[in-house]
């Protein structure tokens, strides 16, 4: 079994956990579920998606010198929350979007009440999830659990979805918009972070610099967002390019100009960059997927 190593490339590292993610994911849907509302979980469970979140726990746990698949159960309970909130945003009292990843949303193929359940269910899992991990001792469950329970929730991606529901057809200052994505997008790549740091035994140091790390990259993955919806290909991105115009939302282009936002996000990646710094050779792959956050076309 592969326990990471510099000198194999970034597809490598990609491929491999996001193969190891996605068995997990699958093996984690009881059986005993019913089967419609199991079809709904897996459906947007197994849909594709870049699994960032996973990966940045898998990185930064490799970034410690520690074995990164200990960091399984966390990486899966972080991909089930993403993909909760992605079936409730995607619903008619949300976002309204008809595409997800390029195939109908949770909502169009099963109906709103089950898209719903299917939510909960993958929210409440997710928990189990990280609670019940045997690779993990009992603080560490702890830990990770409470964070989950914290930036997943009113005070993290909850709290922000609230705010950007409510920034709709309105004028928001740069700093509103910032308070709103740090929620939204960011609480989940920083708990991502975070999960590595507590299964790789960071030091307080290490710690802090990582969500440094994690809040800058955080602020740069919406940027580039906001940016694509401008700029992207709707059959790339796998949803329809333009939304946040149609919803009147304020977005780092409206605010900045297309090429003040290109600016914040170079801006953003180079603060996440200088936060790995006293990482030496370790910190490869979360650089790496601070590349590809700030350069993805999707």
């Amino acid at each position: 079994m592969w326990k990471g190593n510099d000198h194999l490339d970034f597809q490598e590292f990609q491929n491999h956990y996001k193969k190891l993610t996605e068995k997990r994911l699958e093996q984690a849907v009881d059986e005993r579920i019913e089967s419609r509302l199991k079809e709904a979980m897996l459906y947007s469970l197994m849909a594709g998606g870049k699994r960032v979140r996973p990966l940045l726990t898998f990185a930064t746990v490799e970034a410690l010198g520690k074995d990164a698949h200990l960091a399984l159960p966390a990486a899966s309970a972080l991909e089930m929350v993403h993909t909760y909130s992605l079936i409730h945003d995607d619903l008619p009292a949300m976002d309204n979007d008809d595409l997800r990843r390029g195939k109908p949303t949770n909502h169009k193929v099963f109906g709103e009440a089950t898209a719903i359940l299917a939510g909960d269910a993958l929210l409440t899992l997710a928990f189990s999830e990280v609670a019940e991990a045997p690779e993990l001792d009992e603080t560490k469950r702890l830990k990770l659990v409470q964070d989950l329970a914290k930036q997943a929730g009113a005070l993290g991606m909850v709290g922000g979805q609230q705010a950007d529901i409510l920034g709709e057809k309105q004028k928001l200052s740069l700093e509103e918009l910032e308070s709103i994505h740090r929620r939204k997008t960011g609480a989940l790549l920083s708990s991502a972070v975070y999960a590595g740091s507590i299964i790789g035994d960071a030091t307080e140091n290490e710690r802090i610099k990582l969500q440094e790390f994690a809040e800058n990259i955080g602020i740069a993955f919406q940027i580039c967002d906001d940016i694509l919806d401008v700029t992207g290909d709707s059959e790339l991105l796998g949803k329809e390019a333009g939304a946040d115009v149609l919803l009147e939302k304020s977005t780092y282009p409206s605010l900045l100009t297309l090429e003040g936002a290109k600016e914040a996000l170079e801006e953003r990646y180079l603060a996440a960059v200088q936060a790995l710094s006293g990482f030496d050779s370790r910190k490869t792959k979360l650089l790496d997927i601070a590349n590809w956050i700030v350069k993805r076309d999707y």
